[in-house]
């Protein structure tokens, strides 16, 4: 063979080659699938009630707030006492059954959805769940153009994915990518185990489905990870089996009902593993078991290293409270655990944990107790080392504040310990439900904290 045969072979060999890796990375065609399941996607339109700070930040011109901020107000000027916002859902079912996201509709007064044949139909709030970002809607009639759920467990990291919804209210927009991750956890947040993707999402994108090649929904889009506010690559959306539980409980009881287990955990690291004598970091670690929980009833204690839920592997604590999160209270679960380096298997009767996502009144309430004003926090009981160093016999914890609620409006605040309501002593998270659900519209409660260890009074005003 002589030079010219070699370089022609040579060619032809690069041509080939050429052709095959152009061919294997041709973008995927989602063409027919999104004209397939775009009826069955549509825009919600949100009204909601604007908070003071909003209103405040609407009647400080610009000018005035870069040297005084918001505290200037003018009082004769009007601004809305509502706005809008959007997003987009997905029918579940035939019956008019929607899934979108908790923060799309939350605190609003009137949700509406717009379908492709631009019809827009009132919708009611069936149940919302704040923990996982979910919320069921409900639109009257039938034969509703409802999507098919895929496996989640057999969606794969590289896997093409697709998203349709509506980015700053262009609704129908489609967009695709892959999956990058599975089971994502952000910024502490270990309620979901989130699929993360490379699909370009944006506001207004909220709620809508995430489908693999066969047209299955496999995700719910729930957030971007973002420096600027838009796209950056990092894109996150809620498993559709952790959505539909939720959906099963909404629709039963118009609430979630969680099961509780009474430990803190933390993730094994490197230096932790080779302290407990693991080949690799895995598991989860018990810090700390809460007097009279099911963990204390059951033997658990601080040390020890759960390693498996029910014989399923625990390779670090978001598997073992996604788990956890799923299983309903009144559960006896068994968990492996490691302890004076031997493995344990330890018992335990879960019951229902104490904070609990109340139940929807109806469309235009914002979730609340059954009875009484709705504070707009979140509470935990007090361990035993935390009424150790403050000196007190009980109390409960306020772990969040909503912006624009009573108790932020009061100026209660993350990290205060409430003792006393009206002069009722409040010892557990009970006390306090029952105290808040007698006070009573235009008063004012006598509320007693602690904060940083200093005790004071803060009149907490119902309206």
């Amino acid at each position: 063979m002589n030079s010219r045969s070699i370089q022609k072979g040579m060619y032809a060999a690069v041509f080939t080659m050429t052709a095959v890796q152009t061919q294997a990375s041709a973008p995927v065609d989602f063409s027919n699938l999104v004209e397939q399941v775009s009826p069955a996607v549509v825009s919600v339109n949100v009204v909601k009630k604007m908070t003071q700070e909003e209103i405040l930040q609407q009647q400080v011109p610009e000018i005035l707030k870069r040297f005084f901020g918001n505290q200037v107000i003018i009082p004769q000027q009007r601004v809305p006492q509502e706005k809008t916002a959007y997003g987009s859902a997905f029918f579940i079912s035939k019956d008019g059954y929607l899934l979108t996201n908790h923060h799309v509709v939350e605190d609003a007064s009137k949700v509406t959805i717009m379908l492709n044949d631009r019809r827009e139909i009132d919708a009611k709030i069936v149940g919302s769940d704040e923990r996982t970002d979910v919320a069921l809607l409900k639109v009257e009639g039938n034969n509703y153009p409802a999507l098919t759920t895929g496996n989640v467990d057999q969606l794969k990291v590289g896997q093409p994915v697709l998203a349709i919804g509506s980015p700053f209210g262009f609704d129908y927009s489609a967009s695709a990518g892959i999956v990058s991750a599975k089971s994502r956890n952000m910024m502490g947040e270990t309620s979901v185990p989130f699929i993360q993707t490379d699909v370009a999402l944006n506001p207004g994108n909220s709620g809508g489905p995430l489908f693999n090649q066969q047209g299955q929904v496999v995700g719910v889009n729930s957030r971007i990870f973002s420096g600027t506010g838009g796209y950056m690559g990092l894109s996150f959306s809620i498993p559709i089996d952790v959505a539909m539980d939720v959906v099963d409980q909404l629709k039963k009881n118009g609430k979630v009902t969680r099961s509780y287990l009474g430990v803190m955990l933390q993730d094994i690291d490197r230096n932790l593993a080779e302290a407990y004598k693991l080949s690799k970091p895995e598991g989860s670690l018990i810090t700390q078991v809460a007097p009279d929980s099911p963990a204390a009833k059951a033997g658990f204690r601080s040390g020890d290293v759960i390693m498996k839920y029910n014989s399923t592997p625990i390779s670090r604590t978001s598997d073992l409270l996604n788990y956890l999160n799923r299983t309903t209270p009144n559960q006896t679960v068994q968990l492996e655990v490691l302890r004076d380096d031997k493995a344990k298997v330890i018992s335990a009767t879960l019951t229902t944990a104490p904070d609990d996502t109340p139940a929807k009144d109806d469309a235009t309430t914002a979730t609340k107790p059954q009875k009484g004003p709705v504070l707009g926090v979140a509470i935990r009981g007090l361990t035993e080392a935390e009424k150790n160093k403050i000196g007190v016999k009980g109390g409960v914890f306020i772990q969040d504040v909503t912006r624009g609620g009573l108790a932020a409006e009061s100026r209660i605040i993350a990290g205060d310990v409430i003792t006393q309501i009206n002069n009722r002593k409040i010892n557990t998270p009970n006390d306090f439900v029952e105290a808040v659900s007698e006070l009573q519209k235009n008063t004012v409660a006598r509320v007693a904290i602690i904060r940083d260890g200093q005790h004071a009074m803060i009149g907490l005003r119902i309206q």
